[in-house]
């Protein structure tokens, strides 16, 4: 940025997947504190979409429902999560938490 300081220092955080691929990165400006319940809900939301192929909707928090993939048919959907698909649209589908 033209008015940034070149002497100020960014923290920056990294979330590296078991696979060693980047799968989040946040950069913080000095000014402003870190949140660490914003990561570990990342993490959670990450280790989720990882084991289950669901998404998590903005402002997720744990326990709440979540999003089916789209790359998951209905059809596989409502086997793969016994305890219900609700469907909104053909694209957005959500069901409970599926690890709780």
């Amino acid at each position: 940025h033209p008015n940034a300081s070149a002497t100020a220092t960014v923290r920056s955080l990294f979330v590296i997947g078991p696979d060693k691929a980047v799968k989040l990165t946040i950069t913080y400006p000095a000014s402003t504190g870190r949140n660490f319940t914003e990561v570990l809900r990342v993490i959670d939301s990450l280790q989720l979409t990882a084991g289950y192929s669901v998404a998590t909707p903005a402002d997720w928090k744990g326990g709440e429902d979540v999003i089916v993939v789209p790359a998951v048919s209905t059809e596989d959907a409502i086997k793969k999560f016994p305890k219900g698909v609700k469907v909104v649209k053909p694209y957005l589908r959500y069901t409970p938490q599926p690890n709780i």
